[in-house]
C-alpha cells in the first residue's frame, strides 16, 4: 500500500532539545557538561530518559521542580531556533505533495500548545500525556493510527529513536524511517536493530523524495 500519512516524533527528530536540556541543567545548578555525561550513560545503557535526573540530581521531585520553574516564569515553548533547519520545510513539501502530517511524541500535553503556537503545519498534533499512553507501547502506536484515519499500512512513522520510535512502529504494521541525528540518533546507528528500520536518513530533506519514490 502506498504511504498516504506521515507522522513525526517531535524532540531530535524536528526539535533539537540541546536550548531545553542545557537549561534545565542550569536551573538545577548542575554543570552542562556533567549533565550530558548523564544523559551519555542513560542512552548506552538504554535506560529510560528520565533517568539521566536520577544520576545529575538524586533525590530530584520532577513534579515538584517543574512547579518551581513554572512559578519563576518559566513556559513550556519551542522557539524559532530549537527547530531543525529541514524540519518545517519538510512537512510543507509534504503537505503540498499530498500527505496527512501528524506530529505526536512523548511529550508533556503543553507540548501541543506550543508547537501549534509556533505555527509547526501538520493536520494533527499529539501528546503521550494526553494520550495517557507513551512510546514503545503498541497502544500509542494504535493512537496513531486512529489519529491518521488510515491503516497502519499507509503510515511512515519518523524518529530519532529504534527503541522508542522506528522499532515499534515497525510491529505495528508501519513504515519505519530512522534519522540519524541527535543524542540517541547518533547511538542507535550502531545498534544491529537499526537494520530493521525500512528507510535511514541523515536529513529530513531526504524524506519527500524517498517516499514518493
Amino acid at each position: 500500500m502506498a504511504i498516504s500519512a506521515v507522522v513525526f516524533d517531535v524532540g531530535e527528530t524536528l526539535v533539537d532539545e540541546t536550548r531545553n536540556w542545557g537549561d534545565m541543567a542550569d536551573w538545577l545548578g548542575v554543570p552542562r557538561f556533567a549533565f550530558f555525561a548523564a544523559m551519555g550513560m542513560v542512552i548506552e545503557r538504554r535506560w529510560h530518559h528520565r533517568r539521566v535526573f536520577e544520576i545529575a540530581a538524586p533525590g530530584l521531585d520532577m513534579e515538584a521542580e517543574f512547579a518551581k520553574r513554572r512559578a519563576a516564569g518559566w513556559r513550556y515553548q519551542f522557539l524559532p531556533g530549537d527547530f531543525y533547519p529541514d524540519a518545517l520545510p519538510c512537512l510543507r513539501d509534504l503537505k503540498a505533495a499530498g500527505y496527512k502530517v501528524g506530529l505526536a511524541g512523548n511529550q508533556p500535553e503543553e507540548a501541543e500548545g506550543a508547537l501549534a503556537e509556533a505555527r509547526v503545519p501538520g493536520d494533527f498534533i499529539a501528546s503521550s500525556a494526553r494520550w495517557g499512553v507513551e512510546k514503545p507501547s503498541r497502544a500509542f502506536f494504535d493512537k496513531v493510527v486512529e489519529a491518521a484515519g488510515v491503516p497502519a499500512a499507509e503510515i511512515a512513522y519518523v524518529g530519532d529513536r529504534l527503541d522508542n520510535d522506528v522499532l515499534p512502529a515497525v510491529d505495528a504494521g508501519m513504515t519505519g524511517v530512522f534519522i540519524r541525528r541527535g543524542p540517541w540518533g547518533f547511538a542507535h546507528a550502531t545498534w544491529p536493530e537499526a537494520a530493521r528500520a525500512h528507510h535511514r536518513i541523515d536529513s529530513l530533506a531526504e524524506l519527500p523524495g524517498l517516499l514518493a519514490g
